[in-house]
Order: structure tokens, then C-alpha cells, then sequence
């Protein structure tokens, strides 16, 4: 199947370190060998690159690997065609699409027979509480993934007619993902990135392997933090030191199909659970993502949502503790982290007047 690699930083960093090994398993250390795309956030805008050749081969995937493009939040995809034409440009990942005025992009690894490319896009389930009539968006190519990613914003559409809180996103985008897995709970592989504008992150893993294969399709992630070390890559003979080439400011989640280093400590995700990345850490709850929304990084475009600048945008709903943003002991072993320590003097002052600043 194909393979997917994601990262969201605290900091603007490059990808060229996992970008490259990653691109080896496009023909080189891998079979996946029927394209591959990278989509880059910077600022409001996305840059998106995609190619028909194998990573490994591709001139094109060369030049960005060796191109230290600087970015928050970054998704990136090749491609083991299983469904669509091989060679078709409009079925390589990542896909991306304009709702409420945010650049959203979608990768997808595994199988989701409930959008299987073998029905016409007509039989495919609205999801949520999307109806027939008001459908907006519909696939180019003709892969599974694609098709749901239409139906995952077309049910955000159908639910928000402006930009929800990241609390509300993370609910409404789990329980999407429970309904396109129920009834196919043993059948569906269902692992995907979703990348929400400049600053958030979203990654859901039901992981498996198809019928007599031994290839395990899931997500693992690791956090670079300080104190930095040096890591290999197990794509190819290459190793970088960060601790030569980073500051005490920078941060960095790494979310991929299979470990890219050998010395690096890797969390893979439990089947069934979706994690909200922000500056670098993961969020594991919908209350904990409100420390993001706070902190001013909540989903951001001219299209508002109950805004009031003078008395706060939002009224507190869910967010009671900062205990729920505690991350497991197994993250936190990956450097002493807590996702929601404070980092901010105004955070603590919206958290007790209770009101929520929109992202700017």
C-alpha cells in the first residue's frame, strides 16, 4: 500500500532530512512506485508538488528534497496504486480543496471498500449530515481516498457554515471517522493525514494488513525536541545531528507509515484514534485542542464565526482543566513533554475569563 509522512513544528523548519529517506521508498527501498506528492503550507497558502515517476527516480522529488522550504505543517505521500489508474496524475495524493476560506489537503493509505472506486461516486455514503442535493465537493480522480476526502468536507460543510473551533473540528472529524468504519471494522485500513491550514494537523489510524500480506499499514510518530540528538535514517546512509542545527525554540512531530530512523523513539497511534498536531505535539482529546484555539491558532480565514473582538470570540464549552491536555506517559517520554504546558501569560488570562481568541 502506499506510504504517508507528516510533520508540524513549533518553529518553521524544513523537511529535506525525512523527505529524503522517505522518498527512497518510492522505488529504492520500497516498491511504492506510482508517484508521489508533497503539499507545503506557508501561511494561508499551500504549495503542492505531484509526480507520476517514482519518488526515487523523480528529478522533480530531487529538487524539493534538496529544497529547504520552511514550514509549519507539511504532509507528504507515495504512491502503491491499488485503486485508480497508475499513471494518472489526478489520483496522486495529496489532494486539496477551499472550504471556509482554508486551504485544506488530505493522503490516505489503506482501504475503505465503503468508497471503493468500483461504485459509481453516486453510491458512495453521505456522511454526517450531508445531504445529496447540496454536495460540493466531488472527486477529480478515481481513488478511494479522494472520494472520501469529499465526503469528509462535505459533511464539515454540512455541520459548520463558518470555521468551527479546533475542539468542535477534532469531535466532528472523529465521529466521521467512527461512521466510515462501522460495519467494516475487520475489512477497513484506514489511515490518513489531514492537513487544516497553516498551523493544525490532523492524523487517524485504523491500521491493518490486506488478506495474505504481512505488510503492517498503520501511523507512528516521534517528537523532536531539546535535548536534540543525532538521528539515522533507515532509508539510506544518512544521519543529521540537530543539535548542531536547531535551538531551544524548536519542536517537531514527525508522523509516518513506518519508522524513518533507527534511534529515535516511535509511538505507534491505537487503532481507532484520531490526534490533533499543534506546534509539535500531539492533542488527544477534543477538550485538550482548545489550548491551540487559546493560544490563537485556530482554524483561520476571512470567513468568521462568532466573533466579538472586544469580549472574545467563543464561550468555553468543554475546556475545564488543563489536566486534559496531559499527553501518555509513553510521549512524554520522547522528551518530558506535556502537550499544553504553558507557554503564555494571555493563554492563562483567557483561561480564567473564559472566553477564546480566534487565530489571526
Amino acid at each position: 500500500m502506499c506510504q504517508l509522512l507528516g510533520m508540524n513544528c513549533a518553529q518553521k523548519t524544513d523537511f529535506c532530512f525525512s523527505f529524503s529517506g522517505f522518498r527512497m521508498r518510492g522505488g529504492h527501498s520500497d516498491k511504492h512506485c506510482d508517484g508521489w506528492g508533497l503539499s507545503i503550507y506557508e501561511g494561508r497558502g499551500l504549495r503542492t508538488f505531484t509526480d507520476t515517476l517514482p519518488a526515487a527516480e523523480s528529478p522533480l522529488a530531487e529538487l524539493v528534497s534538496n529544497y529547504p522550504i520552511k514550514t509549519l505543517n507539511m504532509i507528504s505521500h507515495i504512491r502503491y496504486a491499488t485503486q485508480g489508474h497508475k499513471g494518472d496524475l489526478a489520483n496522486v495524493h495529496p489532494f486539496q480543496r477551499e472550504l471556509w476560506g482554508i486551504q485544506f489537503c488530505f493522503c490516505h493509505n489503506g482501504d475503505v471498500p465503503k468508497f471503493s472506486s468500483t461504485l459509481d461516486f453516486t453510491e458512495h455514503p453521505l456522511l454526517g449530515k450531508t445531504r445529496a442535493e447540496d454536495r460540493t465537493f466531488h472527486p477529480v480522480g478515481d481513488t478511494d481516498s479522494e472520494s472520501l476526502f469529499c465526503a469528509i468536507l462535505n459533511a464539515l460543510r454540512a455541520e459548520y457554515a463558518s470555521p468551527p473551533t479546533l475542539p468542535e473540528l477534532y469531535k466532528t472529524v472523529q465521529e466521521l471517522c467512527d461512521e466510515v468504519i462501522s460495519g467494516e471494522e475487520d475489512t477497513a485500513i484506514l489511515n490518513f493525514l489531514l492537513g487544516c491550514g497553516e498551523f493544525t494537523l490532523l492524523a487517524y489510524s485504523w491500521p491493518g494488513s490486506r488478506p495474505g500480506s504481512k505488510v503492517w499499514n498503520g501511523l507512528y510518530y516521534t517528537i523532536r525536541q531539546p535535548p536534540f540528538t543525532k538521528a539515522n535514517l533507515v532509508d539510506m546512509d544518512y544521519h543529521v545531528d540537530f543539535s548542531t542545527v536547531t535551538t531551544d525554540n524548536d519542536r517537531v512531530a514527525v508522523i509516518t507509515t513506518k519508522p524513518l530512523t533507527d534511534n529515535e523513539k516511535w509511538v505507534e497511534m491505537k487503532r481507532g484514534e484520531l490526534l490533533m498536531f499543534d506546534r509539535g505535539l500531539p492533542y488527544f482529546h477534543a477538550s485538550a485542542c482548545e489550548r491551540a484555539e487559546i493560544e490563537g491558532r485556530g482554524l483561520c480565514s476571512k470567513v468568521n464565526r462568532r466573533v466579538n473582538n472586544r469580549q472574545g470570540a467563543f464561550k468555553r464549552e468543554r475546556f475545564q482543566s488543563m489536566d486534559s491536555i496531559m499527553v501518555p506517559d509513553e510521549v512524554c517520554t520522547l522528551g518530558n513533554t506535556i502537550a499544553g504546558e504553558s507557554n503564555s501569560q494571555e493563554a492563562e488570562k483567557f483561561l480564567q475569563d473564559g472566553t477564546i481568541l480566534r487565530g489571526h
